[in-house]
């Protein structure tokens, strides 16, 4: 029974020395003093102050992608004890000591590393011999660009790796298909493929091309395995099935599970909410929440009340009023009512308030029970500071002449009647007869005279408007806009029937405890779309660049300069390899359409296996270099040269095969007919 142990347990393997020695190395020139220069370089400055929002729980948004990235950044200061103190304000300024430089610029590091033999696997998986794939990742070793790129607090590198890995996944299982469909490595490809494109989305939303990519070549193996009549109908939808749940389902829970510890970490009031809704903000940890404790949740008649433009363009700003009236005549000539002026303000002012007044009553104050107000509701906004009534009438606007003119009611005497009754609408209600909410709800607010809509046109008032933005009332109207929607920030019921006591009552807070948690989709649809539509910086760099300067190379970025030595850090692609990059990928093109042609013409250059083993090589490389690059001649956004690294790669990538196949084939069969 114990026969076995009377001999020795035998393992034996195979060691691929080349992988073994690319990774060495590839490890070497990234990792060695990889401290140096201990500065903040170049875009470090950027990523910086994100890590140090993580180390401190601070919420922050960033529209130039998905918080993947940020935080893997993250973890390696993390791993380094780093406190999040340190001021990330200029290129070149030294880092302090608390700041664990190596450690943070370590998962860059290792991406670019690592990437170097997952070029050789897959140039090997793609069918091409070992001195082609050794190529290709000595040419990914040697690219100076991506060693400076992948050297730094980065994120180029780690997006790259990912790419390269999901491509890599996926021919790893296409060539399990072959063999052993459904095994435990056939499964492990395919999901790995899901979780690196989803990785590779996560990191920045340029990622969404390789996934795409990768999608478009699944879905044509897909399609072959559809007709393959040696497969049953169980057996085929099976296999679109698992694909289905490991390239689109599993990318999608991936990607939300990265929001979700985003959210979970960032719990923290911070200077990048104000852009986020009153909801959102109550969230959160001190900032609005703190000021909104204990405030009731339903809005009632007598209810004092600051009300928030749900649109927060071009700046998140509150329904505002205060003495100064509108002057009677405009520079344009144009007269206007000369009522009291209504506009957003982006601060929080104690002119924000208003008090919800029931227009069949003359009182200020909220009844015991209190009366809540509900969708349809017909009410008067009433300004706490002036007690003037909110108002708009067949009076232009003062600079948007096509609406009306929003102002707070002064009786002049004169024939100019006041019009200050305003239907409730909320606009996600659930029915009909919902109660209108603090910070949940979003009302819109509908003139019952002319039917138009209290909305914010955005336009900054002159000097006699104190800057403040336009508000006016939008007759003409058609649809849903965020411009026209508003929702209750800070609440109070008021108690003060007398003006003096109201005005103290603005200024206290309230007692009521109300908890308003959103749920985490609530919280991720609205940051996803935030992040999508906020305005990034687009102004001019003084090393800003075009896709065309990018395949010449006609362009570079100085990352680094030191004060004292004049030691410097360029982004400078390799001449060479590029060139010659650019020149396979023209030869693939031209040689791919002419054996398209002579293949309409039933004259085959080129055996079945091999014939699809050339169209794959060039649907991943070539295609991986166009889905990355292309798109950028479409973004209007600052371009620098590192966004094409990423193209390079992949360009990279088909140099070696473009060169095999010209050596095994073209060569060999023009010498076989000169032999001839």
């Amino acid at each position: 029974m114990l026969g076995f142990l009377q001999q020795p347990v035998m393992v034996t393997a195979e060691v691929n020395l080349n992988m073994v020695a690319l990774t060495a190395v590839g490890l070497l020139s990234r990792l060695w003093q990889l401290a140096y220069p201990r500065a903040v370089v170049f875009d470090e400055v950027y990523y910086g102050q994100y890590i140090s929002f993580y180390m401190k729980r601070i919420f922050f948004l960033d529209g130039s992608g998905p918080p993947f990235g940020h935080m893997l950044l993250a973890l390696g200061g993390y791993l380094g004890g780093f406190d999040g103190n340190f001021l990330w304000n200029r290129i070149g300024a030294e880092y302090s000591s608390n700041v664990p430089v190596w450690s943070l610029r370590l998962l860059p590091a290792l991406s670019g590393a690592l990437s170097v033999p997952m070029a050789y696997e897959i140039v090997w998986e793609l069918g091409f011999s070992h001195c082609a794939a050794t190529g290709a990742a000595l040419l990914l070793l040697i690219e100076n660009a991506l060693i400076t790129q992948s050297r730094l607090m980065l994120l180029e590198s780690v997006l790259i790796f990912f790419n390269l890995l999901a491509v890599l996944s996926y021919l790893k299982f296409c060539n399990s298909q072959k063999h052993r469909p459904f095994s435990p490595r056939w499964w492990f490809w395919l999901v790995l493929t899901g979780v690196a494109c989803s990785c590779a989305v996560g990191i920045k939303y340029v990622g969404v091309f390789t996934y795409l990519l990768v999608l478009g070549v699944a879905a044509v193996h897909a399609w072959h395995v559809i007709g393959d009549q040696t497969l049953s109908n169980v057996r085929v939808l099976c296999h679109l099935l698992a694909r289905a749940a490991a390239l689109v389902v599993l990318p999608v829970l991936v990607y939300l599970l990265f929001f979700y510890i985003h959210l979970l970490l960032l719990c923290r009031s911070g200077p990048h909410d104000q852009i986020m809704s009153s909801a959102f903000q109550a969230s959160l940890e001190g900032g609005l929440a703190r000021v909104t404790q204990g405030q009731p949740l339903e809005v009632a008649f007598g209810s004092q009340v600051t009300l928030k433009n749900v649109f927060g363009q071009p700046v998140p700003c509150w329904l505002h009023s205060h003495q100064s009236t509108y002057p009677m005549i405009y520079e344009n000539g144009r007269g206007s009512s000369h009522q009291q002026q209504v506009t957003c303000y982006p601060f929080k002012d104690v002119n924000n308030w208003w008090i919800v007044k029931d227009p069949g009553r003359h009182q200020l104050v909220v009844n015991n029970p209190p009366r809540p107000v509900r969708h349809g509701d017909v009410v008067q906004l009433v300004h706490g500071m002036t007690t003037r009534l909110l108002n708009t009438h067949d009076v232009a606007a003062p600079l948007s002449p096509h609406a009306q003119e929003v102002s707070c009611y002064i009786d002049y005497n004169i024939s100019m009647p006041p019009q200050n009754l305003w239907r409730l609408d909320i606009v996600n209600r659930e029915s009909d007869t919902d109660v209108w909410k603090t910070i949940l709800s979003e009302v819109r607010f509908v003139h019952v005279n002319t039917s138009a809509i209290l909305k914010l046109s955005g336009v900054p008032l002159p000097d006699w408007g104190f800057r403040q933005l336009e508000v006016v009332g939008e007759k003409l109207f058609r649809g849903y806009h965020e411009s026209t929607v508003w929702n209750v920030e800070e609440h109070r019921y008021g108690r003060s029937q007398e003006q003096k006591e109201r005005e103290l009552e603005l200024h206290s807070p309230t007692q009521v405890d109300i908890s308003r948690n959103l749920s985490f989709m609530a919280r991720f649809s609205e940051l996803q779309w935030r992040m999508l539509t906020v305005r990034s910086d687009d102004s001019e760099h003084k090393y800003s660049s075009t896709p065309l300067d990018w395949v010449m190379l006609d362009t570079n970025i100085a990352y680094w300069l030191h004060p004292r030595t004049s030691a410097q850090i360029h982004l400078l692609g390799n001449v060479v390899i590029w060139a010659s990059a650019s020149l396979a990928t023209l030869v693939y093109a031209l040689l791919f359409i002419w054996y398209l042609l002579r293949r309409r013409r039933r004259v085959c250059d080129l055996p079945e296996d091999r014939w699809l083993r050339w169209v794959l090589a060039g649907a991943l490389c070539a295609g991986g270099w166009a889905v990355n690059y292309l798109p950028f001649f479409l973004m209007e956004k600052t371009l620098f040269l590192y966004h094409y690294l990423p193209a390079l790669t992949f360009q990279i990538l088909l140099l070696p095969v473009v060169l095999e196949h010209i050596s095994d084939h073209l060569c060999r069969k023009q010498y076989r007919e000169i032999s001839l």
